[in-house]
């Protein structure tokens, strides 16, 4: 018998690779290195096939090599030459290998060759080809090799190693300016923590007089810099030190905010009082945030330890609001993106709610003459959307997002934890309260229920963060803020991002969205919603640039109560409107003679949701267009069946349905949805199926099981009483939940079948099991051929 593709490696691969000079320490068997993309089905998620290689070879234990990928020995070995490439590519290897035990293909990136060799190269050969191809010195090659701390019981997943070896490598190779973009979420602090481990215990810096590497760990938030010191950095023990207000120089990890360097009234900067080459490495974390601008007085500071080398960190590919930071650390040198991390299953995919108020559908405009809370007069003016609790406060409107929210929670999780980014600290105070007021039944129980996190609440606002950031409690469950919570908070569990301020930069929207990115598959977070009330998100995902598009975006309308009017809908994207290109009249104008108040405050009127947006993508990551959900069943069931006979040949076989009913799910379908998009709860998904793709009428699962007892007569006079009325039984249990209650055994363990006996005297009506199974498959193809 031949040979399969498992055989094939147990008996030919690993002798050869054995015989070639790999230890057991290299090869990586089975290696999975994704975990799987996410496809959101109705309310719940499944992952697709992670990616996996049959062997990752390994020069030394953190250092990847080459892959291999092994056919059974009937097929040829060029079979898995094109996965092996692809694997090769997305691991960031040189070397791609594919046998099927006797033939073997070498593809070679770095001359472009595919050669067919006799036997595994060694792995001394490989490390010698790669360091001749990259200019890698002996010296060079033995500090890149230093190991990854692994303590922690974690390895570096595979895109991470590409980064920490591809810095590492370059900064040995004298590169003094490397700068890696990592998307939110992908674990920018691993990366950075093990390349100053590897650099440290590589001694890297070593001439004259031996001394350990000084690194300055540099961002713009406490928050950036003292998580890491005391987390993901703790291996470095007392070698860290946070800089603040003393210019401490005994230690090797140091830790600083820009402010705590900078130049101010009182003295010109702290980062002065280290000479200009004390450091050996600065990490510059979130380097987009305004260091490397030109006009910055942080960029000083850079530029004043020129001597050092540079890494920079950012979560942003390269567009305007960032080109200095390009510009200062060059091109990036490597690259994992959103959309790749949905790709692989390491980021969370996300559901785009857009809902639109009816003041931001139209605008608002003050009747003549009409005055705020504090009796000043409103200047007449049409105020949109960005106005709106930065020019001008709603109460209503604070009010109807407020409700609305509340009541979308009411129906999904009321204690799934969920962000709400508002203009300012005022906003976030105004909306703190409308919702506490809106859960007060919760309010009462849990106090916290509700909290605001804003720089003004000091220790309080950072107290109720640390809770809410935890794993483990369920309170506070909403959190409010302005700028404060953009990046740098690490919430696996957070399930809902709330977006209430007009959001016109690409970095701080892909910043806010990484608040929910995390994904924890053993807390049931798999994916998240976006609830936009400004019309942010549906802008910015129709950006060219933007990398990583939602799995659903509706549009729904809402009555001043918050209460959702009508069916979501699904639409198409958006073209982008610039800020610039609003319509004339909106904002306010003032009297040049008195300087404008900061903000006018209306508490009169009433407004309402007008709509609600829900985008979807398909489970490959497409958008999809102006189309329902029911569109994309249809379309999906007949490119897998192109008529209604192949299908229900198909799905009267119990083991094939479930293939069906596992592919449609692979794709984001689901029965659960079909049912509620198409009105027909009581529908059989075959029904369901046929009515959307081929245009058939609908039968209720009631109608399909009459037609069976109908038309099956001499199907069911073969069997006696007990016989009998164990498959009506099974009828009537199919009319109330549908196919899944024909498992066998299981069902006949329930009322009322139950009452008929145990499994084996309930088999013995039919003569044994054998026979009770071919009976209730008899039953299920009876259903779908009457």
């Amino acid at each position: 018998m031949p040979l399969n593709e498992a055989d094939t490696c147990r008996t030919y691969v690993l002798p050869r690779l054995y015989s070639a000079g790999w230890e057991d320490t290299q090869i990586s068997e089975q290696k999975s290195f994704t975990d799987g993309r996410i496809v959101v089905v109705g309310n719940r998620a499944i992952r697709r096939p992670q990616k996996r290689a049959d062997y990752l070879l390994r020069y030394r234990r953190d250092f990847p090599i080459a892959v291999v990928e092994a056919k059974a020995v009937y097929r040829t070995a060029g079979n898995g030459l094109q996965q092996a490439k692809e694997y090769a590519q997305i691991l960031g290897l040189k070397f791609a290998y594919a046998t099927n035990g006797h033939s073997i293909i070498e593809h070679d990136f770095l001359t472009g060759l595919d050669n067919e060799i006799q036997n595994f190269p060694k792995p001394s050969e490989l490390w010698d080809r790669l360091r001749a191809a990259e200019n890698i010195s002996e010296s060079v090659g033995e500090r890149l090799l230093t190991p990854y701390y692994h303590l922690s019981g974690k390895s570096p997943r595979y895109y991470q190693e590409i980064a920490i070896n591809g810095a590492v490598q370059a900064i040995l190779q004298g590169k003094k300016r490397v700068l890696l973009t990592l998307a939110t979420g992908t674990g920018k602090t691993v990366v950075a923590f093990q390349v100053c481990w590897k650099l440290t215990n590589s001694r890297w810096n070593r001439v004259g007089e031996y001394r350990r590497p000084r690194i300055l760990y540099l961002a713009d938030r406490n928050i950036l810099i003292d998580d890491p010191k005391d987390k993901i950095f703790a291996p470095f023990g007392e070698a860290r030190h946070k800089i603040e207000g003393e210019a401490i120089k005994s230690r090797e990890m140091y830790f600083a905010i820009y402010q705590a360097l900078a130049k101010d009234e009182r003295r010109p900067g702290l980062y002065r009082e280290y000479p200009r080459d004390f450091f050996d490495l600065i990490v510059v974390d979130e380097c987009h945030r305004g260091s490397a601008r030109d006009e910055s007085n942080w960029r000083e500071i850079l530029e004043y330890f020129e001597p050092a080398f540079q890494l920079g960190m950012t979560a942003t590919p390269l567009r305007e609001d960032n080109r200095d930071t390009y510009r200062y650390f060059h091109n990036p040198l490597y690259i994992y993106s959103l959309r790749q991390g949905i790709d692989d299953g390491f980021l969370a995919p996300y559901r785009v709610h857009r809902i639109v108020s009816t003041v931001d559908a139209a605008g608002w405009r003050p009747t003549p003459g009409e005055v705020d809370r504090y009796g000043r007069e409103i200047p007449d003016s049409v105020y949109g959307t960005p106005d709106f609790d930065r020019l001008i406060a709603l109460k209503s409107r604070t009010e109807a997002i407020a409700r609305n929210l509340t009541d979308f929670l009411k129906k999904s999780d009321r204690f799934a934890k969920t962000i709400v980014f508002c203009v300012d600290q005022e906003h976030a105070e105004e909306m703190r309260r409308v919702l506490n007021n809106c859960n007060a039944d919760l309010v009462m129980q849990y106090p916290d229920y509700v909290a605001r996190v804003v720089s003004d609440e000091g220790d309080i606002g950072r107290s109720h963060l640390g809770r809410f950031m935890e794993l483990e409690t369920t309170t506070p469950a909403i959190l409010t803020t302005s700028q404060m919570l953009t990046t740098g908070v690490d919430v696996p569990t957070c399930k809902n991002v709330v977006i209430v301020r007009t959001i016109n930069s690409m970095t701080e929207f892909k910043q806010i969205i990484g608040r929910g990115t995390r994904v924890r598959d053993d807390y049931g977070k798999l994916f998240f919603n976006i609830l936009d009330y400004t019309g942010s998100a549906t802008r910015l995902f129709a950006d060219p640039d933007f990398d990583g598009d939602p799995v659903q975006v509706t549009e729904e309308q809402m009555d001043a109560s918050g209460e959702t009017i009508g069916e979501p809908t699904v639409v198409e994207e958006q073209v982008p409107v610039e800020l610039d290109e609003l319509p004339p009249g909106t904002g306010l104008t003032f009297d040049d003679e008195a300087p404008p108040p900061r903000k006018y405050y209306v508490d009169a009127g009433v407004v309402e949701i007008a709509a609600h947006l829900v985008y979807e993508l398909d489970a490959d990551g497409r958008r999809l267009q102006v189309k329902k959900f029911t569109e994309y069943t249809a379309e999906s069931v007949r490119s897998m069946y192109p008529s209604a006979a192949e299908l229900r040949t198909k799905w009267s076989n119990a083991a094939e349905r479930a293939a069906i009913i596992e592919a449609l799910e692979a794709k984001g379908i689901s029965f659960e949805e079909l049912a509620e998009a198409s009105k027909q709860p009581d529908a059989d998904p075959f029904d369901l199926l046929c009515h959307v793709a081929y245009s058939a009428p609908i039968r209720s699962r009631r109608e399909r099981a009459e037609a069976a007892r109908n038309g099956g007569k001499a199907f069911f006079d073969k069997f006696t009483n007990g016989a009998r009325d164990v498959l009506n039984e099974l009828l009537e249990k199919y009319v109330e939940f549908g196919t899944a209650q024909f498992q066998i055994p299981d069902v006949l363990k329930v009322p009322p079948i139950s009452r008929h006996g145990n499994v084996i005297e309930i088999a013995d009506f039919f003569g044994g099991p054998d026979q009770l199974r071919h009976a209730v498959g008899e039953l299920q193809k009876l259903l779908y051929t009457a």
